[in-house]
């Protein structure tokens, strides 16, 4: 049954290319909310400790979080927390076989019951890995992406995998400081060849960081230190094509960007509930998890 969902809303968005019927009418975002206030969220989703990188399965509602809370296997872990309600339920962790004594984060669920996530292998390297999550079987053993100076790990640092397909072929979306640690700027990658830096919108002489691409390939949001941010800001850009480079940033609005920073900011599969990390005042930690929803 979630293999099905995939299968057919894989089909569905080629079928859209093809077809040339690409656009999508989104209302404009409400004014985001602490995702622990929404009815039937547990009073541990945010806690004292830094939470953030969130990102929904679109198989089963749940949220997939960053988290260095205690009870985890050391640093930042990846935590799990099952829908409940309009909200998520206690983050699990993700367990010894994703987390170890190093930092785990930012967490993708991707098709084929595979899981993108981020590891540190030192203090100027993190790399991509993916690992098979069995809905019986639990995870497999983590397998590090291809690594080299222009593949999708470089000896520098590499965050944030964001998967998708269109036509008949797999993008994977990643932030790298390959050519001038230590800001970061955005990659892709084609049938996971060699890194490309996106164009467009997405480009600027400041941190552009951790993109998320909505399912069709149409839509991205990612973090930036460009000009006009307040520190850190989430930003959007649009295309109409997969081919065609991003259109023009856009800083979110209506109080999804503060004066704290806001990061990892990604687009559920329907695009129309928007999840990301902020610092701002009122939180509970270091780092707290909000969302805002649009129309669709």
């Amino acid at each position: 049954m979630r293999e099905g969902k995939w299968v057919w809303s894989g089909v569905a968005a080629t079928a859209m290319l093809a077809t040339g019927a690409i656009a999508k009418n989104f209302g404009e975002w409400s004014a985001p909310v602490n995702a622990e206030t929404l009815a039937g969220s547990s009073s541990s989703l945010n806690t004292a400790s830094n939470d953030g990188c969130p990102i929904l399965n679109p198989y089963d509602g749940s949220l997939y979080m960053a988290s260095n809370r205690p009870g985890g296997e050391g640093g930042l872990d990846i935590w799990i927390a099952p829908r409940s309600g309009d909200g998520w339920g206690t983050p699990v962790n993700a367990g010894p076989a994703i987390n170890t004594t190093a930092d785990e984060f930012c967490p993708t669920p991707a098709r084929g019951n595979r899981f993108f996530f981020v590891r540190r292998l030192s203090a100027t390297d993190t790399d991509i890995y993916v690992v098979k999550d069995l809905p019986k079987k639990g995870f497999g053993t983590p397998q590090r992406l291809a690594t080299g100076a222009d593949a999708i790990n470089s000896p520098w640092e590499e965050w944030s995998p964001s998967w998708f397909e269109a036509g008949g072929r797999e993008y994977l979306y990643f932030a790298s400081t390959r050519r001038g640690h230590p800001a970061q700027e955005v990659y892709y990658s084609v049938d996971f060849g060699p890194a490309q830096l996106a164009q467009g919108g997405v480009e600027s002489s400041a941190s552009d960081a951790r993109p998320n691409v909505r399912h069709d390939g149409l839509e991205i949001v990612w973090d930036s230190t460009r000009t006009g941010s307040q520190g850190t800001d989430i930003y959007s850009a649009t295309r109409s094509s997969v081919d065609e480079p991003w259109g023009s940033a856009v800083q979110l609005g209506n109080g999804i960007n503060s004066a704290g920073n806001e990061s990892r900011a990604s687009l559920s599969w329907d695009g129309t509930r928007l999840m990301f990390g902020t610092t701002r005042a009122g939180g509970e930690g270091s780092a707290d998890i909000w969302t805002s929803t649009r129309s669709k």
